[in-house]
């Protein structure tokens, strides 16, 4: 159980935080920059399902997803630790398979693609198009993260790798997020994009002038 007795603590006043192992590091952190895109990630599944409208079955999932986005900034934020002296809270297999799982059983109702996509449609699925994309954003940190720190344990403070499994979890959320997009949309709310090959400009406004 989490408990919160005071919201601010002025320890990051110099530029500085600290990881849940306690090392200090950077707020520039690339670790820090992960879990700060998971967070952002979260915000705008929080706006989508307040915007009303959104499927129940969508809804129910991504109850679960909002809670498991913490466990996964919550990994991202422990550097990994040959024999660590509790348990850490890691991301495992059996999420990523439920997000496959979630993936196939909406895109089984999804018409086929005959182009890519244009955000769009109701205002929900909008804001879902704006979570996956932030999404995307915090798995290409995580990797930038990964390549920086490794993905080895260590038993320094702060020094140990990323865990793999949690940037996996980016990914296939990302691609779940693009199911429920289409989902909320509807089967005729798909913005296909048109080529510029293919599309006609807007005609120019004649210009009035004056007598």
């Amino acid at each position: 159980m989490v408990n919160l007795t005071r919201i601010y603590t002025r320890t990051g006043d110099a530029g500085n935080t600290r990881l849940s192992d306690n090392a200090e590091v950077p707020k520039t952190d690339l670790r820090v920059e992960a879990y700060g895109a998971i967070d952002e990630t979260n915000s705008n599944l929080a706006l989508a399902v307040a915007h009303g409208g959104l499927p129940e079955r969508v809804v129910e999932m991504l109850a679960l997803i909002r809670n498991e986005l913490f466990d996964v900034g919550a990994d991202l934020s422990t550097p990994l630790h040959p024999s660590p002296q509790y348990p850490p809270l890691r991301v495992e297999q059996s999420s990523i398979d439920r997000l496959e799982e979630w993936c196939d059983e909406l895109g089984a109702e999804l018409p086929s693609l005959r182009s890519f996509i244009l955000p769009g449609g109701s205002p929900a699925a909008a804001q879902l198009h704006v979570a996956r994309t932030v999404c995307r954003r915090a798995e290409r940190v995580a990797w930038r993260a990964a390549q920086v720190h490794g993905t080895e344990p260590s038993a320094e403070r702060g020094e140990g790798g990323v865990n793999l499994l949690a940037i996996t979890y980016l990914n296939r959320l990302s691609d779940l997020l693009f199911n429920m997009c289409r989902t909320a949309a509807g089967p005729e709310g798909d913005v296909l994009w048109v080529p510029g090959t293919d599309r006609q400009p807007p005609e120019k406004r004649r210009s009035r002038t004056k007598k």
